[in-house]
C-alpha cells in the first residue's frame, strides 16, 4: 500500500471525498459480496494497489484510504453472483467506473473485453468473460471541487422574460474565427468573449446545452468512423464530458458558468437520468451493470432483459430509493458546486413511470418538488418516451415547463400552407391552453419552438422536402419522416433570387411567430445564422461541418432581425404574460384580453375557423383580465399565409403603428390605418398608440 492506511470511513457522502488526511470513498450494492477499491498510476495505465472497501452500512460499501489526494486516478471491482437470468451480472474482471465520479480520465477503448460475457459464444450472454477491461475503460478522478466564484449569483430570470438557445458546445464554437484555436470545441471556448457577446447581441437570456455529462460513443458508431456528437448515451451523471476540456479539470466548466452568469446569461443542462450508456443484455459492463444490475436497471419479468421505454437497450430504475437518491445527488451536485440554474430532462416520461404507468406525482416528480435546492431552478421536461402511454404533453406537474411539440408541427403547417391550421394556430398563439392551463400552471408552462437539435434545423425546414441522413450509415432510415417541411420551389441549396426571398421570408415568418407566442421561446443555434445540416435530421453522429456553425457565412441580416424579435417581445408585456389568455372581458375598460380577427377586422364565425382557405389570421392582445396591469397598450399581430389582403385594424384602439412587417424586415415603425395591406405571406405587428404618443422610430 506504500503507506497508505485502510480505515472504516463513513457510508457518506457517496464517491471520492477528499478530507485533507486522505480519500473517503463510499458506493452502492445491494447484491454484491465484495467491493474492491483499485487505484492506478497518474497516466492510468498501471493497477498499483487493489483495497477491499472493509464496511459496509445497509447497502453502502465504503473506507478511508490515507494519503490520496485530489488527482488520484481509482475505479473498482464488484464480486457477486453471475446470473443474468435472475438479474444479476457482476464480474470483477471488468473496471467499474464510479457512479458518483466527479471526473473521468481517458477515453473507453472498445474492446471485447469490456463486455461481461463472451462476445460470439454459443450462451451468448449467459456465458462469463475473465479477460480484464481496466485498460479500456476510463478512470475515475479524485477531485477537489473548490473555486472561487467570487460574487457569482444566478441570473434567475423570470418565466416571463425567459427566451432559451439550445446549443452543443462544440457546434457552437468549433468554426468560430473569434474563439481562439486551443479552446475550440470546449467549454472555455463557449465562455468566450466572441461568442457571449453573440448571444447578448442576440438577446438570449438561458443557453440550454446538450449532454454534457461525460458519455460513450456507441461501437457501431466507432466502427463507422463516426461518434456520438449529442451525448445522450451518459457513463457518468457527475463528471463533465472530457472532450469538451481543455485541461482535464473541473474548473473549466465552473469558470464557463461564472462567465455567463456575469453576462446574464443562465446556463441550463440537457440530462439523461433515463437510460445509461451501457445499452442492453449485448452492451459493455462499465458502470451501473458491474455495481448492481438488478438495482439500478428496470428488467422484465425474470431479469434477464431490460425493459426498453428509451429506445436505447435499458432503463433506469428511478422506483429504487438509492437509484433516485443517485439522480437526485447528481442535480444538487450540478446546481450546488457548479452553479448550474435549470435542467431539461430527456425522455421525461420515464422519470414519471410507476408500475402502473406515468403518474405525476410518482416518486421523482414528489422529491425534486419538495427539494429546497431544485424546486427553484428551470425544470424543463421532454414529455415522451416510446413506452406504453409515453405521450404526456401538458400532464406534468408545476413548476415543470414542457417542450411542446405541438407548437412546431402546428406552426410549420400554416406557413407551408396545410389546409384547416387557423384553430391550431391560435391555440399555439396563446401558450396551448387547452393541454397546459390546469393545476395552476401558468402559461410560460409551454416551451415553444420551430426547430431543436432533432429534427430540421430552420435552414432546412424551408429548403428539403426530404431528410438526407444518409451520412449516418442507417440508409436514411432513421430520423423523423414527417418533417412538415417545404423546399419552396427546389430540393436543397438554390441560387435562384425568388427562390432564395421566399426562403428569408419564410424563416423571418416563422421566428417572428415564435416570439409573437405566449410561453417561453426556444431558439435552435445556428437558425439566427441560416446554418444547414444539408437535410440531415438526425445529426446524432455528425461531429463536423455538417453541426458546426459556420460563421463565416453567416446570415448578418436575419441574425439582426432575430435580435429584434427578442428586444420587441421583450418591450411588450402583453407577448409574454404569465396568465392564460381566455377573451375575457377587463375590468378597467371592458375590453376582452385576446379578440381574433379577420382580414375585414370582423371576428371569425365557427365555419371561418373549420374552413380551408382561412388563411389570414389577427390576433388583438392585452395584459389578461385576471389581474393584468391595464397600463399596458395592445398589440395586433396579424399571420397572413394567402395572398395579399386589404386589412381593415380593429376600432378598439385610438390609433395603430406598425412595428414589424416580415416583408420590410428593415421597418422601425410607420402609421398604420385605412388602406392597410397585408402582404402576401407576412407577419404584422401593430402598436396601439394614444395619436399624442411619440411612434417607436421618435424621440419624446
Amino acid at each position: 500500500m506504500g503507506g497508505h492506511s485502510v480505515a472504516a470511513g463513513r457510508p457518506w457522502p457517496m464517491g471520492a471525498h477528499f478530507d485533507g488526511e486522505g480519500v473517503n470513498f463510499a458506493v452502492f450494492s445491494a447484491h454484491a459480496e465484495r467491493v474492491e477499491l483499485c487505484l492506478f498510476s497518474p497516466d492510468g495505465r498501471k493497477e498499483v494497489a487493489r483495497i477491499a472497501l472493509p464496511e459496509r452500512d445497509g447497502d453502502i460499501w465504503h473506507g478511508h484510504v490515507s494519503g490520496l489526494v485530489p488527482g488520484t486516478l481509482y475505479g473498482f471491482r464488484v464480486h457477486g453472483p453471475y446470473q443474468p437470468e435472475q438479474g444479476h451480472r457482476f464480474n470483477p474482471h471488468k473496471l467499474l467506473i464510479d457512479p458518483y465520479a466527479r471526473a473521468l480520465e481517458g477515453r473507453l477503448k472498445w474492446s471485447d473485453a469490456v463486455m461481461g460475457y463472451k462476445v460470439g459464444s454459443p450462451r451468448a450472454d449467459l456465458s462469463y468473460d475473465t479477460r480484464d477491461s481496466a485498460f479500456a475503460v476510463p478512470k475515475s478522478v479524485v477531485v477537489d471541487t473548490s473555486f472561487m466564484w467570487g460574487d457569482d449569483a444566478p441570473p434567475r430570470v423570470p418565466l416571463t422574460e425567459t427566451v432559451i438557445y439550445e446549443a452543443h458546445v462544440r457546434g457552437l464554437t468549433m468554426l468560430h474565427p473569434g474563439v481562439e484555436q486551443g479552446v475550440r470545441g470546449s467549454f472555455l471556448g463557449l465562455a468566450s468573449d466572441a461568442v457571449i457577446e453573440h448571444l447578448v447581441k442576440t438577446g438570449v437570456t438561458s443557453v440550454e446545452l446538450l449532454p454534457v455529462q461525460a458519455f460513450a460513443d456507441e461501437r457501431f458508431l466507432v466502427a463507422k468512423g463516426l461518434r456520438n456528437y449529442w451525448g445522450y448515451q451518459t457513463i457518468g451523471f457527475f463528471a463533465p464530458e472530457p472532450r469538451y476540456l481543455t485541461k482535464g479539470q473541473v474548473w473549466e466548466f465552473q469558470s464557463m458558468v461564472r462567465r455567463l452568469h456575469a453576462a446574464g446569461i443562465e446556463v441550463i443542462l440537457d440530462v439523461v437520468y433515463n437510460h445509461t450508456g451501457e445499452g442492453d443484455e449485448f452492451g459493455p459492463t462499465l458502470c451501473f451493470r458491474g455495481f448492481d444490475n438488478a438495482s439500478y436497471y428496470r428488467l422484465m419479468h425474470g431479469g434477464r432483459h431490460y425493459v426498453n421505454d428509451t429506445g436505447t437497450g435499458n432503463t433506469l430504475n428511478l422506483t429504487h430509493p438509492m437509484v433516485l437518491r443517485m439522480v437526485m445527488d447528481s442535480l444538487r451536485y450540478w446546481v450546488e458546486i457548479m452553479h448550474v440554474d435549470g435542467f431539461r430532462f430527456d425522455l421525461a416520461t420515464v422519470l414519471g413511470r410507476e408500475a402502473h404507468g406515468f403518474d405525476a406525482n410518482g416518486g421523482f416528480f414528489d422529491a425534486i418538488r419538495q427539494d429546497p435546492v431544485l424546486s427553484r431552478v428551470k425544470l424543463i421536461a421532454e414529455p415522451w418516451d416510446i413506452g406504453p402511454g409515453g405521450y404526456q404533453l401538458g400532464g406534468y406537474p408545476h413548476p415543470f415547463l414542457e417542450w411542446n411539440d405541438r407548437f412546431r408541427d402546428g406552426v410549420r403547417r400554416w406557413w407551408k400552407g396545410d389546409p384547416g391550421m387557423a384553430a391550431d394556430l391560435a391555440k399555439r398563439l396563446l401558450g396551448s391552453a387547452e393541454r397546459f392551463d390546469h393545476h395552476g400552471r401558468g402559461a410560460t408552462s409551454s416551451v415553444n419552438f420551430i426547430t431543436a437539435h432533432d429534427g430540421f434545423n430552420l435552414e432546412d425546414v424551408v429548403s428539403y422536402t426530404l431528410k438526407r441522413n444518409w451520412a449516418n450509415g442507417e440508409e436514411n432510415r432513421d430520423g423523423h419522416h414527417e418533417n412538415h417541411s417545404d423546399n419552396l420551389g427546389v430540393e436543397g441549396p438554390s441560387d435562384d433570387p425568388a427562390v432564395r426571398a421566399a426562403r428569408d421570408l419564410r424563416k423571418r415568418n416563422l421566428l417572428a411567430t415564435l416570439m409573437l407566442a405566449q410561453g417561453v421561446p426556444m431558439l435552435l443555434s445556428g437558425d439566427e445564422l441560416g446554418h444547414t445540416q444539408g437535410g440531415n435530421n438526425n445529426a446524432y453522429a455528425q461531429d463536423n461541418e455538417t453541426t458546426w456553425i459556420d460563421w463565416a457565412r453567416g446570415d448578418d441580416g436575419l441574425a439582426g432581425f432575430v435580435a429584434r424579435l427578442v428586444g420587441l417581445r421583450k418591450a411588450h408585456p402583453v407577448l409574454r404574460q404569465r396568465r392564460f389568455l381566455h377573451a375575457r372581458a377587463r375590468g378597467a375598460d371592458g375590453v376582452p384580453d385576446v379578440i381574433w380577427r379577420r382580414a375585414d377586422g370582423q371576428q371569425p364565425t365557427p365555419g371561418d375557423w373549420h374552413d380551408p382557405a382561412f388563411r389570414c389570421l389577427g390576433v388583438e392582445v392585452r395584459m389578461a383580465a385576471e389581474g393584468g396591469d391595464p397600463g399596458h397598450g395592445a398589440v395586433y399581430a396579424v399571420f397572413n399565409a394567402g395572398a395579399e389582403c386589404v386589412l381593415r385594424l380593429p376600432d378598439t384602439a385610438p390609433a395603430w403603428e406598425l412595428i414589424l412587417d416580415t416583408t420590410r424586415p428593415d421597418l422601425v415603425a410607420e402609421a398604420g390605418g385605412t388602406g392597410t395591406r397585408a402582404p402576401a405571406q407576412s407577419v404584422l405587428v401593430f402598436r396601439s398608440i394614444d395619436r399624442s404618443e411619440p411612434s417607436e422610430g421618435e424621440t419624446p
